[in-house]
């Protein structure tokens, strides 16, 4: 133990480098925002780059580590050219990536106030555009071809009016043909919310003195908290209300109604467009110009309670699994925000109702059903009524990410004591741990150093006085630090397996241009090769994917 270093200053050095890492974002806009780390910024980027190249990054980049800036400081910091900042923007406005809103900002003495617009990077968004394979997939599951293309559209382009789908459809097709396969494709789309329409291009975010008293207000009356960083504000505040983000309302005007439409009255089409204007007016929409992007959320919604329902699944047994199917399949309607804590309270014959839907849950009686929600630990209502702890089923899921991350890189040795001390949730001393874990004495000190040097585990030193001096290692798993630092490793092995995959198509792009005909013998063996390669790292990349939901959008 020679040579340790005293465990509060060491910890303490750690915690404080991290949270300077972690407020570097400016104060323009009203307040401060705590940017990714620093492997989820080189990851972003990294997209960014390979969908748009390296200037729409570096504008990307810089917004992501400073925060929002005008668009004269970010000039300023990229050192670019003011039209190259602004053409930038411009596509990653398109593309959901960034989010441009105006802020008000006091004048001195005698001085009136002035209003810019700055710009804020979407870092959710942006790690989003890897799962738009995955997106894809729900989709072609649930909806016609005439969707799934008209959904891929959108993630091609970012954002489209229905008059830009339209033209997209009208190859090979006759125009009204086109109009109505568009129109019916986008009303399943929204039905289904797929898409939304877009939020505000340029919302305003009052000064803090003026939000106070709503702050004060929301608190007292224990509604939903409000807003705290200035990514969470300004989506608030670009959301369009929910009677408007999914609207369609179509012109229905035809040809044959404009000739039976007199001066003295309206025709059937007219009295539709009439009442549709109307409407459209009314919520601030214009019609045929509404802007469609896909809605990411409802995506969020469908892979958490997917991975809720496989945790459950292999953690406890099928039947809970389809028990908890069904609450999660009736209550989805009524969450608010994805990361739900609870689900609504349900009767337990409306649980059985959904439960007769599937196949798997036919064969479950009334009492199977009981026995199962009482595995999954629901609370039970006086009558009868059942709810789910959902946040504590993603921090199970969690807890066994980070062990078989343990067991895989330290050992079986270190997993139970690691496994010994999340499940403790407190500080243990060295020796406790050794008898607890049964790992040797000589052992347990380089495990946990190891464990220690490596941000798993924290330490505290405890020196006891008296006749003689004694000195205490005590240990525990802190989550609040661990978490994060987990997912920096994550986003650090998901960027370095994108440019091995980079890295193995530009070796082989000769091969890849290659006609079919054209690869036999060693061309063939070495196409099967990329092509095996190439199956591994993506399926890896998957995998990785779905951990990285679990730690930072679950």
């Amino acid at each position: 133990m020679r040579g340790v270093p005293p465990c509060s200053s060491r910890s303490k050095s750690r915690s404080g480098s991290r949270s300077r890492s972690g407020s570097g974002g400016s104060r323009e806009g009203g307040g401060t925002m705590v940017p990714p780390s620093q492997y989820g910024i080189k990851y972003a980027g990294h997209i960014i780059s390979s969908h748009f190249g390296d200037l729409v990054a570096k504008v990307c980049e810089c917004l992501l580590r400073r925060g929002p800036l005008t668009h004269q400081n970010i000039v300023r910091f990229t050192e670019m050219s003011a039209s190259q900042v602004k053409n930038c923007l411009l596509v990653l406005i398109q593309q959901n990536c960034v989010q441009a809103f105006s802020v008000e900002h006091p004048g001195g003495v005698g001085d009136t106030s002035r209003r810019s617009t700055e710009y804020l990077a979407l870092f959710d968004n942006i790690i989003h555009r890897m799962r738009f394979p995955k997106f894809v997939a729900v989709v072609s599951q649930e909806l016609d071809k005439e969707c799934v293309e008209l959904f891929q559209g959108l993630l091609q382009h970012g954002r489209l009016t229905l008059e830009k789908m339209i033209d997209r459809a009208k190859s090979g097709q006759e125009d009204s043909t086109a109009q109505d396969a568009t129109r019916e494709a986008l009303s399943k789309l929204a039905n289904a919310r797929f898409v939304e329409h877009c939020p505000d291009p340029e919302p305003h975010l009052s000064p803090p003195s003026e939000e106070a008293p709503a702050r004060k207000r929301t608190k007292s009356s224990k509604m939903v908290a409000e807003p705290e960083t200035i990514e969470e504000r300004v989506l608030a505040a670009a959301t369009p209300m929910e009677a408007k983000r999914f609207l369609i309302i179509f012109d229905t005007t035809t040809e044959e109604d404009g000739q039976k439409t007199g001066d003295s009255f309206l025709g059937v089409g007219e009295k539709r467009k009439s009442d549709a204007l109307e409407s459209n007016k009314e919520l601030g929409s214009d019609g045929e110009q509404v802007l469609w992007r896909v809605n990411v959320q409802e995506f969020m919604h469908r892979f958490r309670h997917k991975a809720c329902v496989e945790n459950v699944r292999e953690r406890l047994d099928g039947g809970a699994a389809v028990a908890l199917s069904a609450m999660l399949e009736i209550s989805k309607s009524m969450e608010k925000k994805v990361k739900t804590d609870n689900s609504v309270p349900l009767s337990i014959n409306t649980i059985y109702e959904e439960v007769m839907k599937g196949e798997a849950g036919r064969a479950m009686t009334l009492d199977h059903l009981r026995a199962s929600l009482v595995m999954l630990g629901c609370e039970k209502g006086v009558d009868e009524s059942y709810k789910i702890d959902l946040k504590n089923i993603i921090e199970q899921a969690q807890n066994e990410e980070v062990e078989s991350i343990v067991l895989k890189r330290y050992g079986q040795e270190a997993y139970r004591i690691f496994r010994l001390l999340s499940k403790a949730n407190c500080l243990l001393e060295t020796g406790k741990i050794s008898d607890t874990a049964f790992v040797d004495k000589k052992e347990i000190s380089k495990i946990l150093f190891r464990l220690w040097k490596d941000q798993f585990l924290h330490m505290e030193k405890i020196v006891v006085t008296g006749p003689r001096q004694t000195q205490f290692l005590l240990w525990k798993v802190d989550k609040t630090t661990l978490w994060p630092h987990v997912l920096d490793e994550m986003y650090h092995a998901v960027l370095n397996l994108n440019l091995r995959v980079a890295y193995e198509l530009e070796k082989e792009n000769e091969l890849l241009n290659l006609p079919i005909e054209k690869r036999s013998g060693p061309l063939e063996k070495r196409y099967n090769r990329l092509r095996t390669v190439r199956l591994l790292l993506e399926s890896s990349l998957m995998k990785l994917d779905d951990a990285i939901m679990l730690f930072h959008d679950f």
